[in-house]
C-alpha cells in the first residue's frame, strides 16, 4: 500500500491523463460505418515483479487480438512512483483511461472530484460472480466504481530456518512473545527484521496493525468520523511501535531502504537476510523478484494479539487491487476490465501465485502453501480493515505514513504522531 508497491499483489495500472476530468483514450471515427473506430487505451498499473507483469501484458494482447480496432498502451510503475504520478494527474482534473487502484478513500475521493466512471450498469451482469469481500473497497453508496483483480491481507512472513537458529519453535502468538523473539533473534546474530524506510507505507503496517489490536476496528472507522487520532489506544500503538523500534530491529541501512530494490525489503528477506518482513500477500512473489527466495523456509502468521487490547486477533488488515476507468474513457475501457476479470482470465493469475482470489469458486487455483494459509485466515476474518493510506483520504493517509516513520526513526514521540495525524484529518472536509 497499500498499499502498497512493488505492489506485485495489487493489480494492474493504466494510466493515460486526459481532458475534461476523464481519460485519455483517443478514437479516429468511424468513417464507412463498416469496422469499430480505433481506440487507444491509456492503462497505469504497477505490478513491476513477475509473473503479473508478463500475465497482465499478455492479457492485453489476448484483448486486442480480440478487438483489433483497439490499442493497449500500459505504463508500468512502482508503488510510490504510480502512487505520486495518479495523484498529480487527479490533481489537475484529469485520470487515465485504466487505472490500478486499492479503493477505499482514495478512489472515494477520486469520484467526488468527478473522475471516475460509475460502471455499475456495466458490470452489474457480472457482480454477483465476484466475493463481497473483495468488491466491497470498490463500492461506494450502493455504486460500483471498479473491479477487484486482488484481494489479501498483510501478516508476518519468517524465515524457519533463522528462526530455529534463535531457539524459536514456533512463532509468537502475542505481540510480547514477538518483542522477546525479537531479542532472540538479535542475540543469536540474525536480524530479526527487514523494513523499507524509505518508502514508507511499509513501517505503517505496524502501527495500523497495533492500532486494531489495541483500539479495535471500531475506533479506527470513529476515527475517520470525528478525526481524533489523540485517543489514549492510539497513543497506546504509538507506544508499541516505539517499544519495538527501539530494540534495532532492522536491517543497518533501513531508513535508506526501498521494497522491491536489489538492496531493499524484500531482497532483504529473500536472500535469508532477515528473519521477518510484515507484507501483504505478494511477499514472497517480489522476494524472489528481487532476491533468490526462500522456497520451503518460507513461513507465514498472522499479525499477534496483544494482551488487553480491544480488537480481536481474528481482524485482518490488508487490501487488493482493482481496476477503474476514468470517467471520460471509452466503452472498451469497461471491457477490458470485465475481460480480466473473467474466471477463465483471472484464475491464471491466482494459480501464478501472483493474487488471490476475488471470484467465487477460484479457491482451488490457489497452490502456494503459504498463500493458501492466508486464503484461509481471510476466510474466517471477523473484520477487514483497508490500508490506511487507502481507507482515509489521501493527504490523511500520507500523514499516517510520515509520521509514523518518525516515530520509527525516533524523531516524533507517539503522542507527537497522533497530534500531526489529528491535525491534517480536521482540514479534509
Amino acid at each position: 500500500m497499500k498499499r502498497c508497491l512493488v505492489l506485485m499483489a495489487t493489480a494492474v495500472l493504466v494510466a493515460g491523463c486526459g481532458g475534461g476530468g476523464g481519460g485519455t483514450a483517443s478514437s479516429q471515427p468511424n468513417q464507412g460505418g463498416g469496422s469499430p473506430a480505433k481506440v487507444t487505451l491509456e492503462w497505469w498499473h504497477l505490478s513491476t515483479s513477475e509473473p503479473l507483469k508478463s500475465l497482465w501484458a499478455q492479457r492485453a494482447k489476448e484483448f486486442m487480438a480480440k478487438n483489433p480496432n483497439v490499442t493497449i498502451k500500459a505504463t508500468v510503475l512502482e508503488n510510490d512512483a504510480y502512487k505520486a504520478k495518479l495523484t498529480t494527474i487527479t490533481q489537475s482534473g484529469k485520470a487515465p483511461d485504466l487505472f490500478a487502484t486499492w479503493g477505499g478513500g482514495v478512489l472515494k475521493q477520486q469520484v467526488d472530484a468527478g473522475l471516475v466512471k460509475d460502471i455499475s450498469n456495466d458490470v452489474a451482469d457480472v457482480l454477483p460472480t465476484f466475493t463481497p469481500a473483495a468488491l466491497s473497497a470498490y463500492q461506494i453508496d450502493g455504486k460500483t466504481y471498479g473491479l477487484p483483480t486482488d484481494i489479501g491481507m498483510v501478516g508476518f512472513w519468517y524465515n524457519k530456518k533463522l528462526f530455529e537458529k534463535a531457539g524459536i519453535t514456533q512463532p509468537p502468538a502475542t505481540w510480547a512473545a514477538l518483542l522477546e523473539d525479537v531479542k532472540k533473534l538479535k542475540a543469536a546474530g540474525v536480524t530479526p527484521i527487514a523494513l523499507a524506510g524509505k518508502e514508507k507505507w511499509p513501517g505503517h503496517y505496524y502501527w495500523a496493525y497495533l492500532a486494531m489490536r489495541i483500539a479495535g476496528l471500531d475506533a479506527l472507522k470513529q476515527a475517520a468520523v470525528d478525526k481524533d487520532f489523540t485517543k489514549p489506544d492510539f497513543i497506546a500503538a504509538g507506544q508499541q511501535v516505539k517499544a519495538l523500534a527501539d530494540l534495532q530491529p532492522f536491517q543497518k541501512g533501513y531508513l535508506g531502504a526501498g521494497y522491491g530494490t536489489p538492496d531493499g525489503q524484500a531482497a532483504t528477506m529473500g536472500n535469508g537476510k532477515a528473519a521477518m518482513e510484515l507484507m501483504g500477500q505478494w511477499a514472497p512473489v517480489v522476494q524472489a523478484d528481487a532476491g533468490k527466495g526462500l522456497g520451503d523456509d518460507l513461513g507465514f502468521f498472522p499479525f499477534p494479539a496483544v494482551e488487553g487490547g480491544k480488537g480481536s486477533a481474528a481482524d485482518a488488515f490488508g487490501g487488493g487491487g482493482g481496476l477503474a476507468v476514468g470517467a471520460d474513457a471509452p466503452k472498451e475501457a469497461v471491457e477490458f476490465v470485465k475481460f480480466m476479470t473473467e474466471m477463465g482470465n483471472h484464475s491464471k493469475a491466482v494459480e501464478s501465485g501472483g493474487v488471490l482470489p476475488v471470484l467465487k469458486g477460484e479457491e482451488s487455483a490457489v497452490k502456494d502453501e503459504n498463500l493458501k494459509q492466508v486464503a484461509t485466515m481471510l476466510a474466517s476474518a471477523g473484520g477487514y480493515q483497508l490500508y490506511l493510506d487507502q481507507a482515509y483520504p489521501p493527504a490523511v493517509g500520507q500523514q499516517v505514513n510520515d509520521s509514523v516513520a518518525e516515530l520509527i526513526g525516533g524523531t516524533k514521540t507517539p503522542e507527537e504522531v497522533g497530534k500531526d495525524i489529528t491535525e491534517v484529518a480536521k482540514t479534509e472536509e
